[in-house]
C-alpha cells in the first residue's frame, strides 16, 4: 500500500542512479519504498531541507559513503525526484541546492503551461 507515489522528473534522477554501484543503488530502491509506504519515514532516509522552500532530501549511507537526492512534493502525496549526488563534506554544495531549485521551479512551470 502507497501513502505517496514518486515521480522521476525529466532523466535528473535515472541519471544519477545508473552512476552508482549496485549495492548502493539498491539501497536507493529499498529507500525509496520506504518514502513510498511508511506513513512516517524516519528523518535518518527522509528530511526537509532548512532554508528552502519546500526541499527535501532522501539520504541514503553504504558503508562511509552518503548519499542524497532532492525532492519536493506536489499536490500532497507525490512525491518529485530531483538531482543527486555523494555528499562529501558536512554542509551540503550550495550549487547542488540551487540546481534542485531550479529543477522545481522548471517542473511547476512546465506542469502551469
Amino acid at each position: 500500500m502507497h501513502v505517496r507515489n514518486i515521480f522521476f522528473y525529466k532523466r535528473y534522477y535515472l541519471d544519477f542512479f545508473q552512476k552508482l554501484k549496485p549495492e548502493v543503488q539498491k539501497k536507493f530502491n529499498w529507500t525509496l519504498q520506504l518514502v513510498a509506504t511508511l506513513e512516517r519515514v524516519p528523518e535518518k532516509y527522509f528530511k526537509h531541507l532548512s532554508g528552502t522552500n519546500g526541499l527535501y532530501e532522501i539520504r541514503v549511507e553504504v558503508g562511509v559513503e552518503i548519499f542524497r537526492v532532492f525532492c519536493f512534493f506536489d499536490r500532497g502525496n507525490l512525491i518529485i525526484l530531483a538531482n543527486g549526488f555523494q555528499k562529501k563534506t558536512q554542509k551540503t554544495p550550495i550549487n547542488e541546492i540551487e540546481l534542485a531549485e531550479k529543477i522545481k521551479t522548471d517542473y511547476f512551470d512546465e506542469k502551469d503551461e
